[in-house]
């Protein structure tokens, strides 16, 4: 199948079932940039329960949208130590944190300044850990209603406010014994916990869509 989505950071758990599902990824790169989206934050599992980390977006001064692909990333606050020292204290002691570091750290290394290209990089890091082969394209041009003969649009997944309620398989999370299991966090939380499995995991679930 083609699915029509939008690359976000650190896609939830539901972004990559449908990944692992499909033939072609058609990335959507033709929209506007919407705050409060998964397209520039991610949900993790800390200490003290579910953990919101946001990257800060530069706001257009002339008050006019902002294209997702356009959308800088405001650094004067140093948001990848801090999101990096809060993955560290939340996954140091799960199964397969260190197993995977080195390529997930380097995102956190790398000076970045567009969302939309960090989201991409992201996307094949993430790939060759959970060994993914996928092929993509983008769009050129933003259509409202997709022709549905030829791709799934599952832009929906975006929103972080009223996403659709995805009821996943529970899994081994490392504070479940303090705060229960937490549903359809960031890919990493599955990454960290099922490490090989994790593509395994992706493919037996129910199909949403």
């Amino acid at each position: 199948m083609n699915i029509l989505i939008h690359p976000t950071y650190f896609p939830t758990i539901a972004h990559f079932i449908a990944i692992a599902n499909a033939k072609t990824v058609s990335f959507e790169a033709a929209d506007n940039f919407q705050k409060q989206t998964y397209r520039n934050r991610m949900f993790i599992y800390g200490a003290n329960g579910k953990l919101l980390l946001n990257i800060p977006t530069k706001h257009n001064k002339e008050g006019n949208k902002t294209s997702y692909y356009n959308t800088e990333i405001e650094n004067i606050e140093d948001w990848q130590k801090q999101h990096w020292k809060s993955i560290v204290s939340a996954y140091k002691s799960s199964p397969f944190f260190e197993y995977y570091e080195d390529e997930i750290k380097d995102i956190f290394i790398i000076p970045q300044t567009s969302i939309y290209q960090l989201n991409i990089a992201i996307f094949k890091i993430l790939c060759e850990c959970i060994e993914i082969e996928v092929n993509i394209d983008f769009t050129t041009s933003f259509i409202k209603k997709y022709n549905t003969q030829t791709h799934i649009d599952l832009r929906s997944l975006v929103r972080s406010k009223k996403e659709t309620p995805i009821k996943l398989e529970a899994y081994t999370q490392v504070f479940g014994d303090k705060h229960g299991y937490l549903n359809n966090l960031s890919i990493l939380d599955l990454l960290f916990n099922e490490g090989p499995n994790t593509l395994n995991y992706l493919e037996q679930q129910n199909k949403f869509w």
